[in-house]
């Protein structure tokens, strides 16, 4: 630890990937954190399942729980493209992103994934606050005065946002950027893995725009149906179960075996895909946008967490290197990650947009290939 490290001080708002990752880093590099989560629950429980490609496996192996990972997800190495029929098309392999050490993608329960990260977040001496929001009342070049909602005032050297799509915060600090729905909407639900599940197969066509698993465990897949976005007020949650399996049920191979798994309405998960990309820079003053708070994208490079959890490592990174948090630092942030993170976003919105505009010769796999491949450079 230098001395320079121990007399500073960083909020991080928001318990998600990105928050819990740049906590982790900080605090091994001796710096002073507090992380406050709106949830009490920490989000210990939400969602069904994510993808991992490995350059987040990368970023999980330096906060130093890949081992975690690797015992709790699901390894493997390709995506098959089948028919709606089930009719298995093509196989692929995927590429490594993270490296030919590690497996190209994992699959795993996400509640699964936060409970690793929060455990690591408390076992690295964190301050964590749950139940808890801030708001900043003041900043000058020296830091942040910040009042939480516990009624405490703080100072800090430094304000990380990990607020996540809706981010209070910067909306607070005069950013006016916002999320926006592309189109499409996705159904999600974790069921039991069939035998022969080893890796994601995808479908295209048929009722749903894609129909596609991934297996999350030994044990466990979570399966999901893309279709077109529709007014959330028009489809009671107590019917939820019921409309995915009306997309659902008209694919074979082993959709009739997970299908038959989708009964319970509380959990299937209805969510629209959004788009959002600041511009010109993710700072303003000293209070800094990490992950969803400055970028969002579709699902359909699986690339949201992996971006996010690539923020919080390169911000840790170039603090932990300077003895000066300024302006340029930000900005050089900024610059770094918006020349990586603009070409993802882009890529994973045209490939919807070309599904919803029906573009039959779109050069999906190029797209892909291209995109993917930038990825396998550091960060």
């Amino acid at each position: 630890m230098s001395p320079l490290s121990a007399d500073r001080k960083v909020l991080v708002i928001g318990g998600g990937a990105a928050g819990n990752a740049v906590t982790i880093l900080l605090r091994r590099a001796g710096i002073s954190v507090d992380l406050v989560e709106a949830r009490q629950d920490w989000n210990a429980t939400a969602g069904s399942g994510i993808t991992l490609q490995g350059n987040a496996l990368r970023v999980l192996r330096e906060l130093g729980v890949w081992e975690q990972v690797e015992a709790s997800g699901y390894g493997f190495g390709s995506v098959g493209i089948t028919a709606p029929d089930g009719t298995v098309l093509h196989v692929q392999d995927d590429l490594r992103t993270g490296g030919d050490d590690l497996p190209a993608t994992v699959g795993m329960q996400r509640p699964r994934l936060q409970q690793i990260l929060i455990e690591a977040v408390r076992a690295s001496g964190a301050t964590v606050r749950l139940g808890t929001t801030a708001d900043i009342l003041d900043q000058d070049d020296d830091g942040v005065s910040v009042r939480l909602s516990d009624g405490s005032e703080h100072r800090y050297d430094l304000v990380i946002a990990a607020d996540g799509l809706g981010s209070a915060t910067r909306a607070a600090i005069g950013i006016a950027d916002k999320p926006e729905p592309t189109g499409m909407a996705i159904w999600r639900i974790e069921a039991p893995r069939p035998t022969g599940v080893t890796h994601t197969d995808l479908a295209y066509g048929g009722p749903a725009y894609i129909a596609g698993y991934c297996p999350t465990s030994d044990n466990t897949l979570y399966a999901y149906a893309v279709e077109a976005n529709r007014d959330r007020a028009s489809i009671p949650p107590a019917s939820y179960a019921d409309e995915m399996r009306r997309l659902t049920q008209h694919y074979g191979g082993f959709w009739p075996e997970i299908t038959a798994h989708i009964t319970d309405p509380a959990k299937v998960n209805y969510t629209w895909f959004d788009r959002l990309l600041v511009e010109g820079s993710w700072h303003r003053g000293r209070v800094v946008l990490v992950g969803d708070a400055a970028h969002c994208c579709p699902p359909t490079l699986a690339q949201g967490a992996a971006l996010s959890m690539e923020d919080a490592w390169v911000l840790a990174q170039m603090l932990t290197a300077s003895g000066t948090w300024d302006d340029a630092l930000f900005q050089a942030y900024y610059e770094r990650r918006i020349a990586r993170v603009r070409p993802v976003v882009e890529a994973s919105v045209q490939i919807g947009q070309w599904q919803l505009d029906g573009v039959r010769d779109a050069d999906v796999p190029g797209l892909m290939g291209r995109t993917m491949t930038m990825l396998r450079e550091l960060p």
